[in-house]
Order: structure tokens, then C-alpha cells, then sequence
């Protein structure tokens, strides 16, 4: 059982955050989402294209399914470059330790991207414009877990 430094009880969280880049614009470009109010945290901020990894499902196959769900793009526009390293992140107030499991993913077709309700705007920033952002928590860190992640074949 995880505990937070008063005793608390945490649930283990595992999530997946997906990065999508471009390149056709010259230099690149990650999308960013912004959470909507009909999420259960972090209203309002910016994070990746991100979601609970599901039981009996691996983190690689949940990334997937959450870039379907949210951008509408299948497994053909997208090519998974990296995989990072776990990024824990500990949030007393919601009771819960996440297990972030970065990703970093090549985007073939931005144009077909069509916002899920999850994301009120999705706009494609240079990757040095992240710290400009209110974002979810340790976004950057996850972030650079995943750019300096292992390469995926």
C-alpha cells in the first residue's frame, strides 16, 4: 500500500502521455491538449494525449487507443518513436500516486486531427514553448522522459 508522508492510503495510478509531433512545418511541433471540464482532474490544464491505463492492457497499446479516442487518428498516421521511463507523481488531494508512462509519437496526417470532447483546443507548440503552459503536473518532465526515451523499432 502507498502512503503519503501523513499516513494517507494512495491509489497507484497508471497512466499513459502521449506526445504527437510533426514535422512538415519546418520545425517541429508537439500538440498539446487542454483539459476540458469533463475530466476528473486537473481542469483546464495542458497536458499530452494522455489516459488510465486500462487492466490487461499494455501501456504501448493504451497509448494507441488514447490518440484514436482523442484525435481520431489510427495507428497508420502515427508512429510510436520513443518510449520513456516511468515519471511518478505523488497528489495527496486526489489520493492517488501516478506512474506516468511517456510516449513520443510521429504524426503522419496532422490534418486529420478532429478534437474528442475531452480537449477544448489542441494547438501544435514548439517543444521549448511547453514551460510557457499551465500544465498537468511534472508535464515537462514527462516530456523530456519520453524525447530522451528508448527508441521503439
Amino acid at each position: 500500500m502507498n502512503l503519503d508522508k501523513t499516513g494517507q492510503s494512495l491509489r497507484p495510478t497508471h497512466v499513459v502521455t502521449c506526445f504527437l509531433m510533426r514535422f512538415d512545418t519546418g520545425e517541429p511541433r508537439i500538440l498539446i491538449v487542454q483539459r476540458s471540464q469533463r475530466v476528473g482532474s486537473y481542469h483546464g490544464q495542458w497536458a499530452g494525449v494522455s489516459g488510465f491505463l486500462e487492466p490487461d492492457t499494455t501501456p504501448d497499446e493504451q497509448a494507441y487507443t488514447e490518440i484514436r479516442e482523442e484525435t481520431s487518428l489510427q495507428r497508420e498516421q502515427v508512429r510510436m518513436l520513443r518510449r520513456g521511463t516511468i515519471v511518478e507523481h505523488i497528489d495527496p488531494a486526489l489520493g492517488r500516486h501516478f506512474y506516468i508512462h511517456p510516449f513520443l509519437f510521429q504524426v503522419f496526417t496532422a490534418s486529420e486531427i478532429h478534437l474528442a470532447g475531452e480537449a477544448p483546443a489542441m494547438p501544435w507548440i514548439a517543444p521549448a514553448e511547453l514551460a510557457n503552459y499551465e500544465t498537468v503536473p511534472k508535464l515537462l518532465e514527462v516530456y523530456e522522459s519520453a524525447v530522451n526515451g528508448e527508441e521503439v523499432d
